[in-house]
Parts: C-alpha cells; structure tokens; sequence
C-alpha cells in the first residue's frame, strides 16, 4: 500500500473501499442513508433498490457502480454512479453518503476521487450530480463546487415550491481519462 494511501485510510478511519457488493450491503445502505437525516424515507427505499437491482443483475445491465467504505466492522460511506443511457461517454453520481460520525473528515473527497477515477477509466469524461436547491442542502452544493463540479442548471421547485433542483457537472481531464 502506498504510503499516501495508508495515510489517507488512517485519516478517514477507513480499512478499505471495495466494489463488489454483497447481499446484506442493501440493509447496511439503507441504514447509513436514513442515518445522514438528509433524505425522505421515499429516497431511503431507492438507495436500497439501487443495490438490490444492482446485486440482482449486475453493474453492467443495471447501469449502477458502487464503491462502498469500510472500517473494521461497518459501513461508514458509499458513492453509487452510471453510464448515462444514449451519451457517448457522460455519466450520473446518483449517491454520495457518508454515516454522519465520519463527516468533514476527507471521506467524502475520497470516496469522489475514487468513483471519478472508476468513471474514466470505464471511459467518461462528463459527471453530472443533481442536489437540492434548499438551504439545507448548502454544504452538499459547496461540497461539489469544491470538488471542481459547476452548477450548469437550476429547476426552480422541482422538490417542492422552494425547493429546486441544481444540476452540477464535472468535465474529467485528459490526464484522468488516460489513468
């Protein structure tokens, strides 16, 4: 292990990021997700139904990647993404969560880092998130904006009156494709 990873690892409290995905992943996913208090309970059932379709048919035909981090024992963050269905190479972040004892510590990044790398390798070059234009969601949006994403659209009460929806993209660099 490099040493930058094993420095990184021991920040985060994290033993490793895998993907493949096991049966029992969909419960633990379900469990972090509701744990974060972001999300409605309607949200919550299709986080786990992402995993579920995705251990039933595989990435490849359900279109959902994973990478989910550990520590010793438990499930503390996970990212899912996908090729966009019709593009040549853009892809979708559907979920980034992290359980909120090992929020604002570097997971989150890594977690991102890592699924960006997974996506251009597959051969994306184009990243589109779509969050919540609410003020609660404040810190989501300047997580991905610090993350080099760029607000590209605004549907305005697209949740509910008030609460739009942004739409964020990331372009992947030449230098990251070719990893």
């Amino acid at each position: 292990m490099s040493t930058a990873r094993a420095e990184s690892d021991r920040e985060h409290d994290v033993s490793r990021f895998r993907a493949r995905l096991h049966p029992d992943d969909a419960g633990a996913v379900e469990r972090l997700v509701a744990a974060t208090g972001f999300f409605r309970p309607s949200e919550v059932a299709i986080a786990r139904e992402l995993v579920e379709e995705s251990l039933e048919r595989g990435a490849e035909a359900s279109g959902y990647h994973f990478l989910l981090a550990e520590d010793e024992k438990d499930l503390v963050g996970f990212v899912c993404f996908g090729p966009i269905a019709g593009t040549l190479s853009s892809f979708d972040l559907y979920w980034i969560a992290v359980c909120p004892h090992r929020q604002r510590r570097g997971l989150g990044r890594a977690l991102l880092a890592a699924a960006e790398a997974r996506i251009a390798a597959m051969g994306g070059s184009r990243i589109y998130v779509e969050t919540s234009t609410s003020e609660r969601y404040a810190p989501t949006r300047a997580f991905y904006s610090a993350c080099g994403y760029r607000c590209e659209a605004v549907l305005a009460d697209f949740y509910a009156p008030g609460d739009g929806k942004a739409f964020f993209v990331k372009e992947l660099s030449s230098r990251e494709q070719a990893r």
